[in-house]
């Protein structure tokens, strides 16, 4: 895609402009590190851009400590002070399931992760937002507790123009052919390698 001009135009009766203002359902997965960071850039090109912005953790422990998220409640603040940027939402969908051993069977979890899903099909359908981060998503549903087939359903028939991202390692090849950008984070070097532990200002 040179100077951002497409390789090519389809013939699908669209004009540019409408072409250009399609909703975008994007996934970022694979082993290397980055998907979620680079979720969050797009959405504070969002927020600033004046669109609603929802995120929906899925996966992280409602007390792992995530920088991006103390940021975006700094600029939700400041859109509902002083009108800047759009509004945001930043919900914890669980408890932990990959990070931490919390409280609760699989079944819990696995019940929780459905409700937090449903609650996300809900606010598409009425088109509550503009942007959605659904962060660590592909895990509920490799692990079954959210149906595929239903959410590819959904994404692909929400109504408007509601921008969807999806992270995650090992993305349902359904979900990867529903999407209209797909991008795998390789790695290739990690301080990890080399026994050095995560540190504030990088991994958080």
């Amino acid at each position: 895609m040179p100077q951002g001009r497409p390789t090519r135009i389809p013939d699908d009766g669209l004009t540019t402009r409408a072409r250009r203002n399609t909703a975008v359902l994007a996934v970022h997965t694979g082993a290397g590190k980055g998907k979620s960071t680079a979720a969050f850039g797009m959405a504070l090109r969002a927020w600033n851009a004046g669109l609603d912005i929802a995120v929906f953790q899925f996966v992280k422990s409602a007390k792992w400590k995530v920088g991006e998220e103390a940021a975006f409640r700094q600029l939700g603040r400041l859109h509902d002070d002083h009108g800047t940027g759009g509004p945001v939402q930043w919900h914890k969908m669980g408890a932990g399931w990959s990070w931490a051993r919390k409280p609760g069977s699989v079944a819990d979890h696995a019940a929780a992760a459905a409700d937090g899903w449903a609650e996300i099909a809900r606010r598409l359908a009425a088109q509550q937002h503009d942007f959605y981060v659904l962060d660590e998503f592909t895990y509920p549903l490799n692990w079954g507790w959210v149906d595929v087939g239903e959410v590819v359903d959904t994404l692909l028939g929400r109504p408007g123009r509601q921008h969807v991202v999806i992270t995650g390692r090992d993305a349902p090849p359904r979900l990867i052919q529903a999407a209209d950008l797909v991008t795998e984070m390789a790695k290739v070097k990690h301080p990890m390698d080399a026994g050095r532990k995560g540190q504030k200002g990088i991994e958080w």
